[in-house]
């Protein structure tokens, strides 16, 4: 069909113009839509709680009194000066109450402005003492309000306090009104309006007001001090930062700073606190009254000081203000738990603290305790948060493993595996998905023809998580407290894939280097046997250490020290075939052998779980003692002959005792209950391994001792330097080469 010349000529004259005016129309309708939902937000949010009563209260005045002139009015615009109410004269200098309440005192209308606005109104009509100048104001204009509607109506005066006398009860009400100007810190990424140059700028924070602000909210509670603090906290979390926002506040003494932290994280949760009492349930589930009028009016207060509380989290350094800072969070934990967003940079941030092997055990203990209150009194969504970023942190923080580091990953792995045992179905879930990351790596290990991609699982990482895990089925899937509580835990099913990734683990590379990562990933076996009566064969694995080349062949003299198998995965390629490392080895598995039999030394089968073992280990010993071959190392064939001793005359005690049971071996019970009032401590296995514990005890405290005795030492040294230096001492190059080294090669 032909265009119309009509058509064209619009097209070319008119065209650009009615589409450029359409876009226009578009946008400008969608502004206003913005708007229009702002307005009506805030004034949701500005609202006061009472206004459905006082509605209440206007209709039934209206009932009772027809005709009156009351009848067309809310009680907000004839306390507002809608009526003709004589004003009281104003005194220089001070703002009216309509005025600081943001009511236009033509129209007795309040005036609804957006929150960055309140808050520069509030800020500029606070004077040299915050807001409380004009809020006192505000309360004598409206007392003088009420004894002049007193005097003028006293019927409807009567009425009201009948019926709604929460509504001339005017003075807590007008507390609460002062914090409202905080509700700007809701969205924390929206600045402040910068005030203007030429006005008079942020107020210095004095010891006096500090000391006035304390005095008030210890003494009286108050709200309006607490709120001064809040915002005098704010700009001193956020003090020597170039954020491009201006605060209320500013510090610049240092005393009253500290002052100040001080009030600000002892007091303001404990006005919370009795403003907003809660209720503890049996469960530990805390309850908040998150309905009533003060919780909506104190939101903003709470947010904005939890925000600073946060921030200057992540900034401190000092190890006491953190500790008083982690203690503060904790009181005020219940109040915030609906603030989703902040909850979880918390959580972050916390878990940084915890997870900092450099820190004090005091303040990571503190740290721990923050995350296992969520766990107790969250919902599920903050107890998955808490449990995966808790993981996350583990396993970055076991990075490095040293002598020096190796207590505070321990205390790691000990505080997080009780979080697990909180909520056992949440802690399954995510401990599966974790599991099946670790199965994952070590499957793409053993796949991968690369050189390098053992890597992936032989480092401290992958230990030390491979370990966690067996520290939480063990502390949550005990067999005594399953058998107090008459069920099993939920957890207990994760026992078979950590076992199995354990053992695949544990043979990805049977080379003599990777001989302490076995061990290592064996202790983590016998534990989980040991708390959860599982049965894990690990006896074949220790063999096959024995029967390596390494143990077979005899080795070479060298000079070298022992090593600690406890804080080692890899061994220096310096101690191959050594004397030093072939006698660890020997002591390591005589050791683990041990463990692993102890566990079952009151066992009724107990003597045919250990005939293989003991004809295979009577044999080694009998080839290593020949003349012509052999590894002619006499302290590890008498390690080993040893261990064989023990488990024979255990093998012995049993079956002399086996001799006198009455009943079959299809009789369950009975072979459950055999020995059981026994100790496992009597039996010769067990006496054995007692000696033994006591034994490397004694070494373990002479090595810390000495490893403590060191750090002292290059402690003064430091000082010493220090001193000399007129400076802070800085490690040399070479130290700073050696460390280095030693990670890397502990990550590895």
């Amino acid at each position: 069909m032909p265009i119309k010349k009509s058509t064209k000529k619009f097209e070319k004259n008119h065209l650009k113009d009615a589409l450029s005016r359409r876009k226009d129309f578009a946008k400008t309708k969608q502004k206003q839509q913005i708007k229009a939902k702002r307005q009506e937000r805030n004034a949701k949010d500005n609202a006061r709680a009472a206004d459905v009563e006082e509605e209440e209260a206007v209709k039934k005045a209206k009932k009772n009194k027809d005709g009156s002139k009351f009848a067309d009015m809310s009680v907000d615009d004839f306390f507002q000066g809608g009526f003709e109410v004589p004003e009281m004269p104003k005194k220089k200098g001070k703002k009216s109450a309509a005025k600081a309440n943001g009511v236009a005192p033509t129209t007795g209308k309040r005036k609804r402005t957006a929150p960055a606005e309140d808050a520069e109104v509030s800020d500029a009509q606070a004077g040299d003492s915050g807001s409380e100048l004009g809020s006192e104001d505000g309360i004598g204009a409206h007392k003088d309000d009420l004894e002049a509607l007193k005097s003028k109506d006293p019927e409807f005066y009567k009425y009201l306090q009948e019926n709604d006398a929460e509504l001339l009860d005017f003075d807590e009400d007008a507390d609460l009104a002062e914090i409202d100007a905080l509700s700007e810190d809701e969205d924390e990424t929206t600045p402040r309006k910068k005030q203007k140059k030429d006005a008079e700028g942020s107020d210095e924070v004095t010891k006096a007001m500090v000391k006035k602000w304390g005095t008030a909210m210890t003494e009286k509670h108050s709200l309006r001090a607490t709120k001064e603090v809040v915002l005098a906290f704010r700009a001193a979390s956020h003090l020597n930062e170039e954020d491009g926002k201006e605060y209320k506040y500013s510090i610049s003494n240092s005393d009253v700073y500290h002052e100040l932290l001080l009030i600000a994280l002892k007091h303001v949760p404990e006005i919370i606190k009795h403003h907003l009492p809660t209720k503890e349930t049996a469960a530990g589930k805390v309850r908040v009254p998150t309905d009533s009028k003060k919780y909506r009016t104190l939101a903003p207060l709470l947010k904005s000081h939890t925000t600073s509380v946060h921030h200057l989290l992540e900034n401190l350094s000092d190890t006491a203000t953190v500790r008083l800072t982690l203690d503060s969070l904790l009181e005020i934990l219940p109040y915030i738990l609906s603030l989703k967003k902040l909850i979880r940079d918390i959580i972050k941030t916390v878990v940084a603290v915890w997870s900092d092997t450099g820190s004090t055990e005091v303040t990571r203990v503190a740290a721990f305790l923050i995350l296992r209150r969520m766990v107790v009194i969250g919902d599920p969504g903050i107890k998955e948060a808490v449990l995966k970023t808790t993981y996350q942190g583990l396993v970055k923080g076991s990075r490095n493993t040293t002598v020096h580091t190796i207590q505070g990953v321990n205390l790691m792995k000990n505080t997080a595996a009780e979080l697990w045992g909180l909520d056992a179905n949440i802690g399954y879930t995510t401990g599966f998905n974790f599991i099946r990351q670790l199965a994952i790596h070590l499957r793409s290990s053993i796949t991968n023809k690369e050189k390098e991609s053992y890597k992936t699982v032989y480092n401290w990482q992958y230990v030390h998580s491979l370990d966690f895990w067996s520290r939480v089925v063990s502390a949550h899937c005990e067999t005594l407290r399953e058998a107090e509580s008459g069920k099993e835990s939920p957890l207990r099913p994760l026992i078979y894939p950590i076992v199995q990734v354990t053992t695949g683990a544990m043979r990805l590379i049977p080379t003599a280097q990777y001989f302490p990562l076995r061990f290592q990933l064996m202790r983590s076996l016998l534990r989980i046997s040991m708390a959860t009566a599982t049965y894990i064969p690990l006896a074949p694995a220790l063999f096959e250490v024995l029967n390596s080349a390494e143990m077979k062949k005899p080795p070479k003299p060298s000079t070298l020290k022992s090593l600690d198998f406890s804080t080692i995965i890899r061994a220096p390629k310096a101690y191959l075939r050594s004397r030093a490392y072939q006698d660890g080895v020997g002591d390591q598995v005589a050791e683990l052998l041990s463990e692993f039999f102890v566990l079952w030394a009151k066992s009724i089968a107990f003597p045919e779980l250990a005939l293989p073992v003991m004809v295979v280990l009577k044999r080694w010993v009998k080839d290593m003692s020949k003349k012509n071959q052999g590894n002619k190392n006499g302290r590890v064939n008498a390690a080993i002959g040893l261990v064989v001793q023990k488990l024979d005359a255990n093998s012995k005690w049993v079956e002399e005792r086996r001799t006198k049971v009455d009943f079959a071996p299809s009789n369950r019970a009975g072979v459950e209950g055999f020995l059981k009032e026994v100790g496992w401590e009597k039996s010769p296995l067990g006496a054995f391994v007692i000696g033994q514990r006591k034994q490397r005890e004694q070494r373990a405290k002479l090595v810390e001792e000495g490893r403590k005795a060191e750090e002292r030492e290059r402690k003064e040294d430091r000082e010493e330097m220090e001193v000399d230096q007129g400076g802070e001492f800085e490690a040399s190059e070479d130290e700073e080469e050696i460390d280095d080294d030693e990670g890397s090669e502990m990550s590895e």
